[in-house]
């Protein structure tokens, strides 16, 4: 394969050079979240590249996720390379929810099979080179085949591998140097790819260094990626749970839940007692459906995809505790028109007072009858679950033209999370009207309790398969 040559010769050593003066780290500007003892950035893609790539800096960057917080929880040289690099960017679901436990959250997850294209394109746009070091022998080339493939533009100006590659540093070092590059992705895994690049990047002639994990296996198709349609509807999670489930089960699972349990005790302070025994049922009881659920999930996007056009989730803003919007996930039941119709249809609700439901819905697909008839179509909610916007049992989230419309005792069901059931979901959901529905919500919040979630998540089973007021 032919790469980029370098534009201009580089005769000196690269061990004995002199590391250029830093300027002021290229994350100041940008807003951080502090997560055990790290600053890790808060902010969009797009603000993070554009500080990468301006002018002047040099940047080491690190992704942290649960399994990396669990390595850096008993690795201090690992843990050193974390705190001393220039930038540490938020990775993984596991993230996310230990910043919502310290009572925060991220603008955006910034994982690093997403990130990475995004900031090669870029670089492809802007004329820049990169170097790709690390992966089984011929795994780097084919990484590399698939980016010039992927950015045109962008010039790859050499490759390297991760095993007799970096045998010898100066030789790593001193090659990597030669080719001027730009960026240096570095894939030898974690912890070995952020200790390496904590004792040479002040060596590497380059703006750029990051530790990319797997994304050359990912690029050059040793790991099966989800077909474009899943990547599109943003459930690769989904995909990869099926697809492997033994290293998800470890890794994921385990490792995100006793990531989140160090989380909890580091948050401990600002959080209540029973709280953190709700919040970890919650995550043990949402996690454990994820996986159980992967394989019917798949086949439920499928069935979607098939039965009508438009996307597989849908998602609409809800109100939840203390009036906080967020958005909530669903199987896409309706066909994709639906909220155009829904004024025209509300002559037509089943149901008394502000909310609407209609049995004969003609929105409905053939397909989201059968959703809705086993309350399929909420499944998603896990997710939101695991976010922390909802809990496993609590009021069903109210729509903001609903809460709008609510007299004043109802806005009392706003003071706990909604839930994926409670008590109107075991007594006859749709069948009973709205005064009685805010009763019951009002009766939870005031009396809940970890053992009558329990007791209402047993009965909730029951409800699904006999299918009462569900449509």
């Amino acid at each position: 394969m032919t790469f980029a040559s370098p534009a201009r010769s580089f005769a000196t050593s690269a061990l004995s050079a002199v590391p250029a003066a830093q300027p002021p780290a290229p994350d100041a500007d940008l807003a951080h979240v502090s997560l055990f003892g790290l600053d890790v950035v808060d902010a969009h893609r797009g603000a993070v590249i554009d500080a990468l790539l301006a002018p002047g800096w040099r940047s080491r960057v690190a992704f942290l996720n649960a399994h990396c917080g669990n390595i850096m929880a008993r690795d201090a040289r690992y843990a050193d390379a974390l705190h001393s690099a220039d930038m540490v960017l938020p990775d993984g679901i596991g993230v996310e929810l230990a910043a919502r436990m310290c009572g925060t959250r991220f603008a955006e997850n910034l994982n690093g099979t997403d990130f990475v294209p995004a900031l090669l394109a870029e670089a492809a746009r802007c004329g820049q080179s990169v170097f790709l070091l690390g992966g089984r022998p011929g795994v780097a080339e084919a990484a590399a085949r698939t980016l010039c493939l992927g950015f045109p533009g962008l010039r790859v100006v050499g490759t390297r591998d991760g095993f007799d590659g970096v045998a010898s540093a100066p030789a790593a070092i001193a090659a990597i140097n030669a080719a001027r590059p730009d960026i240096v992705l570095v894939a030898m895994g974690v912890p070995a790819q952020d200790v390496w690049l904590a004792q040479y990047a002040r060596l590497l002639d380059a703006r750029v260094t990051l530790g990319v994990g797997a994304l050359f296996d990912f690029l050059a198709g040793r790991v099966r990626r989800a077909p474009v349609a899943i990547r599109k509807a943003r459930c690769e999670w989904i995909w990869r749970l099926a697809m492997e489930p033994r290293r998800m089960a470890g890794r994921y699972l385990v490792g995100n839940a006793t990531f989140l349990a160090r989380a909890a005790r580091h948050a401990a302070g600002r959080i209540d007692r029973v709280a953190a025994v709700r919040r970890t049922l919650d995550i043990a009881l949402a996690g454990t459906a994820l996986l159980a659920l992967a394989p019917l999930l798949l086949l439920l996007l499928a069935a979607i995809k098939i039965d009508s056009r438009g996307p597989v989730f849908f998602r609409q803003v809800r109100v939840g505790k203390d009036g906080a919007p967020f958005t909530m996930l669903k199987f896409r039941s309706m066909h994709v028109d639906a909220e155009a119709r829904r004024a025209a249809l509300l002559a037509q609700a089943d149901r008394a007072g502000v909310c609407f439901k209609s049995r004969n819905d003609p929105r409905v697909t053939r397909v989201g009858r059968i959703l809705r008839r086993f309350s399929i179509d909420e499944l998603p909610q896990i997710i939101n679950v695991l976010r922390g916007e909802m809990s496993v049992v609590g009021p069903r989230p109210a729509l903001p033209e609903e809460v709008a419309a609510y007299p004043a005792r109802a806005l009392g069901r706003l003071a706990v999370k909604p839930g994926l059931t409670g008590i109107w979901q075991v007594s006859g959901r749709a069948e009973i009207g709205f005064d009685k529905m805010i009763d019951v919500d009002l009766a939870y919040a005031q009396s809940r309790s970890v053992l009558l979630d329990l007791i209402l998540i047993a009965m909730t089973f029951r409800a699904v398969l006999g299918g009462r007021g569900a449509y």
